[in-house]
């Protein structure tokens, strides 16, 4: 096998633990938009989707590296300050854009993507 063929086998993991994270989060939205209302759902579904940005933004710059465990670790400790600032960018651009927004909720499905997440870690 190739080593670009090694590096896009070694990211494949990664991608299907975000998939399986999105795919939580609109469950759990259509689940909530059912069962509350429509405004709770749209809250909860941009919690969610915070969380699944951040952690796309996560795969993104870890997929595929290579190289000595000094470097690697170096790529996952960019990575998660990437995906915290994200993370914090888009609740305070939620907070400012969406006023009707259900904190609850919001908080609710940013906090059932990240356990989703940290689920999803075992099963892929």
């Amino acid at each position: 096998m190739r080593s670009s063929e090694q590096q896009l086998s070694a990211s494949k993991p990664i991608y299907k633990v975000v998939a399986l994270q999105a795919v939580i989060v609109v469950v759990l939205a259509v689940a909530t938009t059912l069962y509350a209302d429509g405004n709770k759902g749209l809250s909860a579904a941009v919690g969610g989707a915070i969380a699944v940005i951040g952690s796309l933004i996560y795969a993104m710059i870890v997929a595929g590296r290579v190289g000595d465990a000094s470097s690697i670790l170096k790529a996952h400790f960019r990575a998660e300050m990437a995906k915290i600032f994200i993370i914090a960018v888009l609740f305070v651009l939620a907070l400012l854009l969406f006023h009707s927004a259900s904190m609850t909720w919001l908080i609710a499905g940013f906090a059932v993507a990240t356990l989703a997440y940290w689920l999803a870690l075992l099963v892929v």
